[in-house]
């Protein structure tokens, strides 16, 4: 047992990993590969902006793109893409987005007529 000489030790692992890439950082700087630790930290940085900035950037396309409206056939409610064309999930109709609602996918020439149901009926005498 070695009693006459004291023991210091310190216990700061993450502290002394940051020392050393400071320490490796600096070496660079100091013969001249400052270039290198600037292109890490480019690099680095575009690593974590990225993520940020599509994620925000999808946010804005979808809330320009999902036009959410009801079938014109079966009224049922449901979201489709802009500019495209696809079938209700409810009844199977072709339809396509047109100014942000839904309008059937029909032939050219076709007539869509909408039918209006009468609930009384009131007779005229003459």
């Amino acid at each position: 047992m070695n009693q006459g000489t004291p023991k210091i030790s310190l216990k700061l692992p993450a502290v002394s990993n940051w020392l050393v890439l400071l320490g490796i950082a600096c070496l660079l700087v100091s013969i001249g590969l400052g270039w290198v630790v600037k292109s890490i930290l480019i690099v680095f940085g575009f690593l974590l902006l990225t993520p940020v900035v599509a994620f925000f950037g999808l946010q804005w396309w979808l809330k320009r793109n999902l036009i959410e409206d009801n079938c014109p056939v079966c009224q049922h409610e449901f979201t489709a893409l802009n500019q495209t064309q696809f079938q209700c999930p409810n009844c199977g109709e072709p339809l396509k987005i047109e100014q942000g609602h839904f309008n059937r996918l029909t032939p050219p020439g076709t007539i869509d007529v909408t039918a209006v149901e009468v609930s009384s009926v009131q007779q005229l005498e003459d």
